[in-house]
């Protein structure tokens, strides 16, 4: 990035940054998530980092908050209250680890001790006990008590971490919060006021039937209840705190530091404790950073199974008295560190936007992203589903945008942040033609993505490529058709399948079964091994199950899902005809003849998929395709289809969402099919049950709008074991 554009970008970064933490710090109503003001800070900082002298007076980078509201009392800290730095993968840890010891070292080598000063790095740092405590890090309210002989007397707010706001009639409703110790110290603990994700599906129950906007997440409806005038509210909103910090301690009126009473955190997470309050039990101590990071990745898995909100791990040097010795910089300790766990949504920009043409000549615009970190993986394109997307958006070539990527969700963009904006954007139009062939295009009807995972019901359109024997069309058809799902052939990947088209080898699906060792050999990329094992993958691939087949031809509306509800319900649709479909050759001949009104007869199969199947098999060139599979060898292995063992889930239909702990979502599939059971791919006030496991979608926030019973893992394995 050139100075002048770092200087523009600087500039927008901050004012932006600024509102939000004014939002965030000083209203407790912030209009994005910590992901995103995460994503926007670390952005600033690097660009601070590289271009130091255009570092602007209003900077938020180095600040701890904004100014508290006029509205409760103002309370001044006894105490002033830190945030920790972030960091956000092991490298980072790694680093600050080497940087502690570096530290400890140095503050060695300024004292007089030079027998321990002349230790090497490693073993000084082992006689000083450099240990870690691991804690959770929980998404609330971070939360200030003072005590005085163990009675609590007053509870604020952090604000900007030297003035906080006196909430404490709000968080003497928190029956976690203890009224009284049980030992008459002095003191004031930090901790964090949270509200459990049960309760805030309660409390937007209530807020829905009487149309009040919704709370968006736990925390924000924490923050909320914590900062109501009339502490009646608070009282009927069950909060939780957890406590985790000692800020000061002084016992029988003797002031003493807390380093002086206890030599270490976890000491001071067991004083904690006894004295009364709820401290959460998830803490580890830890000796080096491997041990930190296989705690780290233990809660990455876990951390949605839990009733409340965490967003990472907190690191802390188990020593106070080296805690002391380090001390802080001008906003963070340097002895601890928060360790994030992958965002799910991250801001970026758009450096350009660009089509592609699916297998059902559908024309995707994809905007092609400055490379960004999401959910544990790079990201550098999201799909904008069709230009009707775009608008909604309001979004332009060069804009600063929310991208969001959950479980194995294709990334989209969500929002687009128009106060970055510099007058430099372009407006994307859809084109004319299709980029590919140059054929004729046309809008038809779609229910629009991004209203389905509103829950809303809204007209859009997709542009569609009208020419069916369009290059792209082809190539996407065929790299579905040779997919893991489809006919499974090893070695055909996106490249090699252009690669054959280009060179006229194949045209369509039917061809792939005429290939020969000549035909691949001189080829690039082709020795005679390669070639050898292609052949004979694409001759073991002949012969496939039938829900495979069908999902292979790529039929639109028809998925895995309705692939294998028609190969296991197939006599609905031969009931009444000498037919039974046993070969390719019965699809051939029968299929062409099965009405609209049969496809409905199978349970699962809507008025879409039935169409679309009612089409696909009237089409000539389509069953001219099929005869010609068939004459190169290609056939159905029926017998393969899904053998029912047990009849306990038999008429009951289940959607699966999320990532599962102990299965994956294939053996899952195959687990309900085995007892009876249906599997679909979307929810429907037919469906009788949502499995959810950790980050699960639109699917889940469908069951719970349409009354749909969302059962977790566990309570899956009992109803599959009854």
């Amino acid at each position: 990035m050139e100075k002048n554009e770092a200087k523009i970008r600087i500039k927008k970064l901050t004012a932006q940054i600024n509102k939000l933490r004014y939002e965030y710090h000083v209203l407790d109503r912030p209009d994005v998530t910590d992901e995103v003001y995460d994503s926007l800070t670390r952005e600033l900082k690097g660009l601070e980092e590289e271009y130091p002298d255009l570092r602007r007076n209003d900077s938020p980078i180095g600040r701890v908050g904004g100014k508290p509201l006029s509205k409760f009392e103002k309370v001044r800290h006894a105490v002033r209250q830190w945030s920790f730095d972030d960091i956000f993968d092991y490298e980072e840890l790694v680093r600050w680890d080497e940087k502690v010891k570096r530290m400890v070292a140095k503050k060695a080598a300024s004292s007089k001790q030079q027998a321990e000063s002349s230790l090497p790095l490693t073993d000084y740092c082992l006689l000083q006990e450099l240990e870690y405590v691991v804690e959770i890090k929980i998404d609330g309210l971070k939360v200030i008590l003072d005590y005085e002989d163990g009675i609590f007397v007053r509870g604020a707010t952090r604000g900007d971490g030297v003035i906080g706001e006196d909430v404490t009639e709000n968080l003497k409703t928190v029956h976690s919060i203890p009224l009284q110790l049980s030992s008459p110290v002095m003191c004031t603990v930090v901790g964090e006021c949270w509200m459990s994700k049960k309760e805030l599906e309660r409390i937007n129950a209530k807020r829905k039937e009487k149309g009040e906007a919704l709370f968006a997440n736990s925390r924000n409806a924490a923050a909320g209840s914590i900062r109501q005038l009339d502490p009646r509210i608070a009282a009927s909103r069950k909060l939780d705190a957890f406590i985790y910090d000692i800020d000061y301690l002084a016992v029988s009126s003797k002031q003493q530091a807390v380093s002086d009473m206890l030599e270490s955190q976890l000491e001071e997470l067991e004083l904690l404790k006894r004295l009364g309050f709820k401290v959460n039990e998830h803490y580890r101590l830890c000796r080096n950073v491997e041990e930190i990071q296989k705690f780290y990745e233990s809660w990455v898995d876990k951390k949605d199974k839990q009733d409340y909100g965490i967003d990472g791990v907190v690191i802390k040097v188990n020593s106070r008295a080296l805690q002391e010795a380090l001390g802080y910089t001008g906003k963070s300790p340097r002895w601890g560190m928060a360790y994030k766990f992958p965002a799910e949504k991250v801001t970026t920009v758009v450096e350009d936007i660009k089509v592609q043409v699916g297998r059902t000549g559908a024309l995707t615009p994809v905007a092609h992203l400055r490379p960004v970190l999401v959910a544990g993986s790079t990201v550098s394109r999201a799909t904008l589903h069709n230009e009707d997307e775009i608008k909604r958006l309001d979004l332009k070539i060069g804009d600063t945008v929310v991208i969001h990527k959950a479980g194995d969700v294709i990334p989209e963009v969500v929002e687009v942040l128009t106060r970055l904006r510099t007058g430099n954007e372009r407006d994307f139009k859809m084109p004319d033609e299709c980029p590919i062939c140059g054929g004729a295009v046309k809008r038809q009807a779609v229910s629009s993505h991004a209203y389905r995972q509103a829950g809303k019901q809204q007209a859009s359109a997709a542009t569609y490529c009208l020419n069916p024997k369009c290059f792209a069309v082809e190539r996407e058809k065929i790299i579905h058709f040779v997919s893991k799902k489809g006919f499974n052939i090893d070695g055909l990947g996106e490249r090699i399948v252009e690669q054959l088209m280009n060179e006229g080898l194949v045209s369509n699906v039917a061809d792939i079964f005429e290939l020969k060792k000549g035909d691949l050999e001189p080829l690039e990329r082709f020795a005679e091994k390669s070639a050898d094992n292609l052949v004979r993958a694409i001759r073991e691939a002949r012969e496939v199950p039938l829900e495979k087949f069908l999902y292979a031809l790529g039929i639109r509306f028809v998925g895995e899902e309705t692939a294998m509800l028609i190969a296991r319900n197939v006599e609905h649709i031969t009931r009444n005809s000498k037919f039974k479909i046993e070969k390719l050759e019965n699809i051939i001949e029968y299929f062409p003849k099965v009405s609209k009104e049969n496809w409905l007869a199978i349970k699962g199969i809507g008025d879409k998929s039935a169409d679309s199947l009612t089409e696909w098999f009237s089409n000539r060139e389509n069953m001219e395709l099929l005869k010609k599979m068939r004459e190169l060898g290609v056939e159905i292995n029926v017998s393969s289809v899904f053998h029912v063992t047990r009849s306990t889930l038999r008429g009951l239909t289940f959607v699966l969402t999320g990532e599962m702990e102990n299965f994956t979502r294939d053996e899952a599939k195959d687990m309900i099919r085995k007892s009876g059971g249906d599997v679909s791919s979307s929810v429907s006030r037919k469906t009788d049950y949502v499995v959810a496991g950790s980050n699960p979608g639109s699917k889940y926030q469908k069951a719970k709008e349409l009354g749909v019973k969302v059962i977790g893992e566990e309570e899956f394995k009992k109803i599959l074991n009854n």
